[in-house]
């Protein structure tokens, strides 16, 4: 037996993103009634919306080069209790300019997650369960808006919105103290595995996990490389469309779709529950093709490329939809292909770049996909209120993710070189 504890880690892992997702799709659940209640129009909740993610772009690469350096338990603690503290206090704003910096900050909280949890998992698992791993800890995001719905309109429904804020603050509190209590940097420095599990996590992974004497590949000659750019882009990609549809789906099935309270629990949800299971079979079906296929990378691009393209032809079906069943079908067909293509974007990180750079330039990927936030709810804000409303906003969503599959055909590439310090002559100059 190789131990089981690292599946108590993803566990933890899971409910951090669980937690993390229901926080940030709080507010487009309650958007509606915010605007009423605070006097925000359309463009100004993009704003809203797009102001979230300029923290949270910047400080996911931070966050990625911190869970390098001190650790991955210590970061996501951190984080996981300031982004619940900036949740609870969306709660109690009362105005435009309250809102817009409380939303920033939250951001900042939020920004290490995706990158840290990527260094997590690539401690903890072999090479051979990255796929796996990194789709069964992010489905917890996907979980987090599908239950979200529910719960978060109940609370309103029994409280008001500020209330649904405000609770969500104690989950994120009581997780942080349980991945202190539980989680370690590392399998060897945690007291709950076994020299069995250790050695088999290891036997799976690059010969040397921590940086040589000299430092090693520099973190700015890994994050110039053109297979890291296009990882970055393509991850723009995905995350410009996953943005629209976290901050304006429940509004566009509200005010397109003529979707009232009763439905909207259910309709917001299942394209969620789509997503979740894109995470947890696409990472099974990915780690599969990736054991037998001999051009490892290449397995890992088919994952990103053909989902990304399915995405597209989602977006721009729903220009013709004629009812609730089939945007909500779309919906959740874009959201589960979405998924796929998410995990192994980042199942590649380690294809690209030396194991001990991996955070780092996961969090540089993560910075360039989040740029897409900054830009995404905003332009989907000011497209619906003047320029065409949702149709042109799909559209447009649709080219830009045809664009960033095209970049990772054309420049995410066998290695051409070897670099000292490469696990298994990973790229050098792709």
């Amino acid at each position: 037996m190789s131990g089981r504890y690292r599946f108590v880690i993803a566990a933890l892992l899971f409910f951090a993103g669980t937690i993390n997702y229901m926080d940030r799709a709080a507010i487009g659940l309650l958007a509606p009634f915010m605007q009423s209640d605070l006097g925000i129009d359309a463009a100004q909740m993009g704003i809203v919306f797009s102001t979230f993610f300029m923290g949270y772009a910047l400080f996911s690469f931070v966050g990625g080069y911190f869970s390098d350096r001190s650790g991955p338990r210590k970061t996501y603690a951190v984080a996981g209790a300031a982004w619940s503290i900036f949740c609870g206090l969306t709660g109690v704003v009362t105005g435009f300019w309250q809102l817009l910096i409380v939303r920033v900050l939250f951001g900042f909280a939020e920004g290490p997650m995706a990158s840290t949890t990527n260094r997590t998992c690539s401690s903890w698992f072999p090479k051979s369960e990255a796929a796996r791993a990194v789709g069964v800890t992010f489905s917890g995001q996907t979980l987090g808006s599908a239950i979200a719905a529910p719960l978060v309109i109940g609370a309103y429904a029994a409280f008001g919105w500020r209330a649904a804020f405000l609770a969500l603050t104690v989950l994120g509190l009581i997780w942080a103290v349980l991945w202190m209590v539980f989680a370690a940097d590392t399998p060897e420095e945690s007291r709950h595995t076994s020299a069995a599990e250790v050695a088999y996590i290891r036997a799976g992974q690059p010969a040397a996990p921590k940086a040589p004497a000299d430092g090693g590949v520099p973190l700015m000659a890994c994050i110039k490389r053109p297979s890291v750019l296009a990882l970055g882009a393509a991850l723009f990609g995905i995350n410009y469309t996953l943005y629209i549809f976290i901050s304006w789906m429940p509004t566009y099935l509200h005010d397109v779709m003529g979707v009232d309270m009763k439905q909207m629990a259910v309709a917001a949800m299942l394209p969620w529950i789509g997503g979740f299971v894109g995470y947890i079979g696409g990472g099974w079906l990915a780690d599969i093709v990736y054991r037998r296929s001999a051009d490892k990378l290449a397995a890992r691009k088919m994952f990103i490329v053909t989902p990304m393209l399915i995405v597209c032809v989602c977006l721009v079906a729903l220009l013709f939809v004629s009812g609730v069943g089939q945007a909500v079908a779309l919906l959740s067909v874009a959201l589960l292909t979405m998924t796929l293509a998410t995990q192994a974007v980042w199942a590649s990180v380690s294809e690209v770049v030396p194991f001990y750079r991996v955070g780092g330039a996961g969090g540089f990927i993560h910075f360039l996909a989040n740029l897409s936030g900054v830009l995404s709810p905003a332009i989907t804000g000011f497209v619906v209120q003047y320029l065409g409303g949702y149709n042109a906003a799909f559209l447009l969503a649709a080219v830009i993710g045809v664009v960033a599959a095209l970049v990772v055909v054309g420049f995410v590439k066998q290695p051409r070189a070897e670099t000292p310090g490469l696990q298994g002559g990973a790229v050098a100059r792709g």
